[in-house]
């Protein structure tokens, strides 16, 4: 196995590297002889050249399946100095308290069967179709008293 990892260790970590430039290569080199030393012991290998980089390929598939997975691609490191843009302040919870109560006051003004749809959908997390036959109507129906009641509270809570 260290003669392996001496001789290949160079090979794989250029391999990597054109490959996964953002990757740590010396990690992706450290799984392909890692995943060796648990299946050499089962195994007897005619060429291990090619054995050790069909691993390094293997390898460097399940680093791209975890990273889509994780959505890695989507994330922003964050600064060592990163501050949130609104810190909570006294101002900031009234406000929120004050935006609150408009919320709710304006889905209390909501004709009844329109607030009935929009809180069983957004607050029960019920399908239009459930929502139609607790209700008796048709899903499109659901569909366009839950459209009103948003115009509505749109137009009440100032939101675009």
């Amino acid at each position: 196995m260290a003669a392996w990892a001496a001789r290949y260790g160079g090979a794989l970590r250029a391999y990597f590297c054109k490959r996964a430039p953002s990757a740590d290569p010396d990690d992706l080199v450290q799984e392909v002889f890692l995943r060796l030393h648990s299946r050499s012991e089962r195994e007897t290998v005619d060429n291990p050249e090619r054995y050790i980089f069909k691993i390094a390929s293997s390898v460097l598939v399940d680093r791209h399946r975890h990273d889509l997975a994780r959505g890695l691609g989507l994330h922003d490191a964050l600064d060592a100095d990163f501050q949130l843009a609104d810190e909570l302040s006294p101002e900031r919870t009234l406000i929120g308290r004050q935006e609150h109560a408009r919320a709710i006051s304006a889905l209390k003004a909501l004709p009844p069967r329109a607030r009935a749809a929009f809180t069983l959908h957004r607050f029960e997390h019920m399908t239009y179709a459930a929502i139609a036959q607790r209700m008796g109507i048709s899903i499109n129906g659901v569909k366009h008293l839950i459209a009103r009641a948003l115009e509505r509270l749109n137009e009440q809570v100032g939101q675009p």
